[in-house]
């Protein structure tokens, strides 16, 4: 795992503090259709409409898919070095799973208040569910009745650093994990109180398990005044003291759903839920599937997966590439049209 990510196969353009992370056409190529006979023999049975999308990939000029910016050395790729996962590694990985007519569906666990009233909820609900069920077409998106704090049994915490209450992120996989429906292909909890996955770490966005088709992420940040000194989310000192009991998280503080928090959640719903299909950060263009270590990094992600990605997805769910983007163009069209 400890590969050099700017390898011989990439060209790294500086200029001030970022690089550009340039692939070869060869690699890209390579990355996308394989060397391999049987998978390039998958790849030229795809439509043609499908084919000249993919070949964006490797295409210098195109406008569509960019090569990865690094801003700074506290991004993603530069601090967390990871082996890059072509198209044949992702197929030939013996632990990806994929859906099954018998365990189809996506699951989604809302864990405490999603929205400060009920209506407001549901239409954060409504938004979400209709953005997955495009991205991953084909499964069907349902959401489950929503779970109080003290129902996981999960360990919580005050953020040394923001104040914040936080939940462990390990135990609410492990709660999830019982509660996994049977014909369910994944169950993700999403909730609006900040995570931590060890003592050590100061807080994550989301944690996956591959193996058991759980996850759990959090909105809680994507607030628009989470760091700022005025969020009403800070746990006081008198409250401290009786924060033994889940009583704490009664009436706690929930951001305000904007269309900036709703934008941020579904990226990062789609991304966290993509590990779940096996799909590993993405260290070939910019893409939905890059690692973001900040919110920063995280917003300048695209929604969209590159054409690599595209194609593990897309041999997970079998879906049409070039149908795909028209429904989700169509319906995203009409929830526009009638919020």
């Amino acid at each position: 795992m400890d590969t050099n990510l700017i390898s011989d196969s990439c060209l790294c353009v500086s200029f001030r503090q970022m690089q550009v992370v340039q692939h070869s056409e060869h690699t890209l190529k390579t990355a996308l259709i394989s060397k391999n006979p049987v998978l390039v023999s998958q790849y030229e049975k795809l439509t043609v409409g499908e084919q000249r999308l993919m070949n964006e990939a490797f295409q210098p000029t195109s406008e569509l898919f960019r090569p990865i910016t690094v801003y700074s050395q506290s991004d993603w790729i530069t601090s967390h070095p990871e082996a890059p996962q072509d198209f044949e590694k992702f197929f030939s990985d013996p632990y990806r799973k994929a859906p099954t007519p018998e365990k189809s569906n996506i699951y989604i666990q809302p864990i405490g208040s999603l929205g400060n009233s009920r209506v407001i909820s549901e239409e954060y609900v409504k938004w979400l569910k209709g953005y997955c069920e495009a991205f991953f077409y084909g499964l069907t998106v349902k959401f489950l009745e929503p779970v109080s704090i003290s129902a996981t049994k999960c360990s919580f915490r005050v953020n040394d650093h923001t104040q914040n209450l936080q939940i462990h992120a390990g135990h609410i996989l492990t709660f999830l994990k019982k509660k996994k429906p049977e014909d369910a292909f994944c169950v993700v909890g999403i909730t609006m109180i900040d995570l931590y996955p060890r003592d050590s770490w100061n807080f994550v966005f989301g944690q996956a398990s591959l193996t058991e088709g759980v996850g759990i992420f959090s909105f809680a940040r994507y607030g628009k005044d989470f760091h700022s000194s005025c969020y009403k989310g800070t746990v006081t000192k008198a409250k401290r003291t009786s924060s033994s009991e889940y009583s704490i998280f009664d009436n706690y503080y929930i951001p305000e759903i904007t269309s900036v928090l709703l934008l941020r959640s579904c990226k990062t719903l789609t991304h966290e839920i993509g590990h779940i299909f096996g799909l590993r950060h993405c260290q070939w263009l910019a893409c939905l599937m890059q690692g973001s270590n900040h919110l920063e990094e995280a917003d300048r992600r695209p929604l969209n997966l590159c054409p690599i990605c595209l194609r593990k997805l897309q041999c997970a769910l079998g879906f049409d590439v070039v149908e795909r983007y028209k429904v989700s163009g169509r319906r995203g069209r009409r929830e526009v049209e009638n919020p």
